[in-house]
């Protein structure tokens, strides 16, 4: 299988091309060429352990690679994970459902793609003999994913672009306690979309690009969407089989990588009811999914900080698939975007499948305390928001994005219980390594330099 950029202009790549680049050079994300049909291989899985069922979803689209060696890199990048399902399916009720995403290395959604892209970029490394530099952005869970996910790999520098004060105390730890000398946590002051924005400005500089081997960890990177594939399609395989039809899957979101790989799956054959963002007061997705409005807001500090964005960028994929392929619309409308800061959905009919919510940090804290009391269930605030309206829908899954311990205060506050996790307390004793940088491309590229 090969991949294609959704604006267009650049060369259809095989997957561990596609992979290597991150973003397309002509600043397109890359989508596969077309969806392969699994409707008929998916009933056939059930009962698969998770990287059995990662395996049998990946030989699809990584054909570069050959069996047993992308076999093995999947058992690789799904062994530190501490639960046996890895992304466990917990019913609250006949009709309400949770799947915990948060049993990776660093108790976050984001764990299930950056285990992997980490053995993918090893990988890369050890074939080609060069060593890379892998550049991101987090609001909160992806930097300290990508770090995990590359710990220890040979040849490799990571740097992290995040946001001064508008993450987590614990997520920040997660990213700056760290002794190894290949990565480097690179706080800005702003938001996490001027963070992104000066990323794809980097990726823009193909003569950059290429003079310091520079790959991409955000989920603008094809391996992060089709990971989280899989574990939709695990759990869809949970549900009871006269449910699985009817359900919907309820997703927190910002960045709109999560809900994307869940309806991808879907287009290949994972049938179910349909999908529901679950947003934040930054509702950017929200007003799309409600009113046909997709225009810049400002992004205002919530108790979900990892949703604490008004510039989707895995929105785009979403547009070029809704419009039927159509990359020179996709790309007029993304320029478009780029320069006005808004774009209406006018005729295309292209938020069918999906509904959405809205919790601003009021509604958030008295979800927690509703959802701990009703169900004795302690949901962190991102999972929260997955909480609304519920009643409305025939079968819920909500899934669960990151551990609460992530976010002790508010839980605390919420339910009278403060959460822990080991590997968290063991951070709170650590020094703190960051390094500031301003948030533009002349700054971020003099970093990455100075460290070759």
């Amino acid at each position: 299988m090969k991949f294609v950029s959704t604006r267009g202009q650049t060369k259809p790549h095989l997957f561990s091309e596609a992979v290597k680049i991150g973003l397309a050079p002509d600043k397109g994300l890359f989508v596969p060429e077309s969806m392969p049909d699994l409707s008929q291989e998916i009933p056939t899985w059930e009962g698969l352990s998770y990287p059995e069922l990662c395996y049998e979803f990946f030989k699809h689209f990584a054909t570069d690679i050959p069996a047993d060696e992308l076999k093995s890199l999947v058992e690789k990048a799904y062994s530190r994970f501490d639960h046996k399902e890895h992304a466990p399916l917990v019913k609250l009720s006949d009709k309400l459902y949770v799947q915990e995403l948060f049993h990776g290395p660093t108790l976050a959604f984001k764990d299930f793609a950056l285990q992997l892209l980490g053995c993918l970029y090893e990988r890369q490394v050890a074939m080609s003999g060069e060593s890379i530099n892998v550049l991101g952005a987090t609001s909160g869970d992806t930097g300290a994913a990508a770090i995990s996910g590359l710990l220890g790999k040979k040849g490799v520098n990571i740097f992290i672009l995040y946001p001064d004060g508008r993450v987590s105390p614990l997520q920040e730890r997660q990213m700056t306690c760290l002794e190894e000398e290949n990565v480097f946590p690179l706080c800005i002051k702003g938001s996490f979309d001027d963070a992104q924005a000066a990323l794809k400005d980097v990726f823009g500089d193909k003569e950059f690009s290429q003079e310091v081997h520079l790959s991409a960890v955000n989920s603008i990177n094809l391996a992060r969407i089709l990971a989280q594939c899989v574990y939709y399609i695990y759990a869809y395989l949970k549900l009871p089989a006269d449910r699985r039809e009817r359900a919907t899957f309820v997703v927190p979101t910002g960045n709109f990588g999560n809900v994307l790989a869940g309806w991808m799956a879907s287009r290949m054959g994972m049938i179910v009811d349909g999908f529901r963002v679950a947003t934040n007061q930054n509702d950017i997705l929200h007003r799309f999914f409600d009113a046909g409005d997709y225009s810049l807001g400002e992004v205002l500090p919530s108790h979900a900080p990892s949703m604490d964005i008004q510039v989707a960028s895995n929105f785009e994929r979403f547009l070029y698939f809704s419009l039927g392929g159509n990359a020179e619309m996709t790309r007029e409308i993304m320029e478009s975007f780029k320069k006005d800061g808004s774009f209406q959905v006018g005729g295309m009919a292209i938020t069918e499948f999906m509904t959405s919510t809205r919790m601003d940090d009021e509604e958030i804290a008295k979800t927690i305390s509703e959802v701990y009391r009703e169900y004795g269930y302690t949901a962190d605030p991102h999972t929260a928001c997955g909480f609304k309206d519920l009643d409305k829908l025939e079968t819920a899954v909500v899934l669960s994005t990151a551990h609460p311990a992530k976010f002790p205060d508010v839980v605390a506050n919420c339910t009278g219980v403060e959460p822990t996790h080991p590997s968290l307390e063991a951070l709170k004793s650590k020094e703190i390594r960051k390094f500031s940088v301003d948030p533009d491309e002349a700054s971020i590229k003099a970093f990455i330099r100075s460290k070759q």
